[in-house]
């Protein structure tokens, strides 16, 4: 597999990804900042996690985020 194929198969699941990398982390911090306590004894970065993964997902089957 070239670099090129590597990219464009990685370029797809950019939105999981940026999920992932972006919107867990800000969404763990804001629950610790608002002292919200996360749903079913979950950590607030295993919340931010399956909420980032679930907004990329959508944002993946959907083609936009909006």
């Amino acid at each position: 597999m070239t670099p090129i194929q590597l990219l464009k198969k990685a370029y797809a699941w950019g939105p999981v990804l940026f999920g992932i990398g972006f919107f867990a982390p800000v969404i763990a911090q804001t629950l610790d900042a608002t002292a919200v306590a996360p749903p079913f004894g979950l950590t607030t970065i295993q919340t931010g996690l399956v909420t980032g993964i679930l907004l990329g997902s959508i944002a993946k089957l959907r083609g936009r985020w909006i």
